[in-house]
């Protein structure tokens, strides 16, 4: 089994599906090399993926999830979804009613990335409470996009909210290139005693172990040892990521087998299912 948490899909068709990226600047990944739901069906078997979890093309489409629902909706069998909605808007809660119940299993709050720099610290105001309540009571798994700057903050939700199920995309950017005791990464390593906390593994972490004095088996080692292989799940990045998703799919088979086979078999899909339970199914 090979469930692949973390894809994005582009619809070709722009006036069903109005580009309107948040922050005004749309991704280059989306405009240069965009994928569709069919295409992704195609993708997916053509790399051994059995299943995937759509994420909100924020850089896209900002919080009209429409699209990612739709792929859903067209293939339950393959995709499940993850949505992004404005956390500090006062209809917050209505809008993760409404998405979750389109077939979405999981939210997303952008507070960094490729078109936005800067570390937002607004997941972290008294207007996004609600949102976190919800998501606490409602067992919604959120994943953040975030940096590492932004992680002592975070641990002020975390600890407020301490059965809220939260997922650091790209390892919150990490970087390991300053090899073991990987000084840069403390501060996520540090959110290990929260056992709330999850790490997903894209192609970003993979590269970044094999920088300067770091290698996968002492950067994603550590990882392991810190959260357990129960607490980090795979995800391509596809196709934010630019190489083919076979290339990526074996790019973390290969980054990871220095693992026994039963952590592989966590971050491989016993993680994603745990978290998205449609992906049990």
């Amino acid at each position: 089994m090979l469930i692949d948490t973390h894809t994005h899909v582009i619809a070709t068709d722009t006036k069903r599906y109005p580009l309107a990226p948040l922050y005004g600047r749309q991704s280059d990944w989306s405009a240069e090399h965009p994928i569709d739901y069919a295409d992704m069906v195609k993708a997916t078997k053509e790399a051994g993926v059995d299943k995937s979890v759509l994420v909100q093309a924020s850089s896209a489409y900002a919080y009209d999830n429409s699209y990612v629902a739709d792929s859903v909706a067209a293939h339950p069998e393959r995709f499940t979804g993850v949505f992004s909605i404005d956390v500090v808007a006062p209809d917050a809660v209505t809008k993760m009613k409404h998405w979750m119940g389109k077939g979405l299993t999981g939210m997303r709050i952008f507070t960094s990335g490729s078109t936005q720099p800067e570390q937002g610290t607004f997941f972290a105001e008294d207007a996004a409470f609600p949102a976190w309540t919800y998501a606490s009571d409602t067992g919604l798994s959120v994943c953040m996009q975030m940096r590492v700057k932004g992680l002592p903050l975070l641990e002020t939700v975390l600890k407020r909210f301490p059965k809220a199920r939260v997922i650091l995309d790209h390892f919150a950017r990490a970087e390991a290139a300053d090899g073991p005791p990987f000084a840069a990464a403390a501060p996520l390593f540090a959110l290990a005693r929260y056992p709330n906390v999850y790490l997903k593994l894209t192609h970003r972490p993979i590269e970044e172990s094999m920088k300067g004095s770091a290698t996968p088996e002492t950067f994603l080692g550590r990882a392991v040892k810190e959260f357990g292989a129960n607490r980090i799940l795979w995800g391509s990045n596809f196709p934010a990521a630019k190489p083919p998703l076979p290339e990526l799919v074996a790019m973390a088979r290969n980054a990871l087998s220095f693992l026994p086979q039963n952590d592989r078999d966590w971050i491989f899909f016993k993680t994603a299912q745990a978290l998205y339970p449609a992906l049990a199914k």
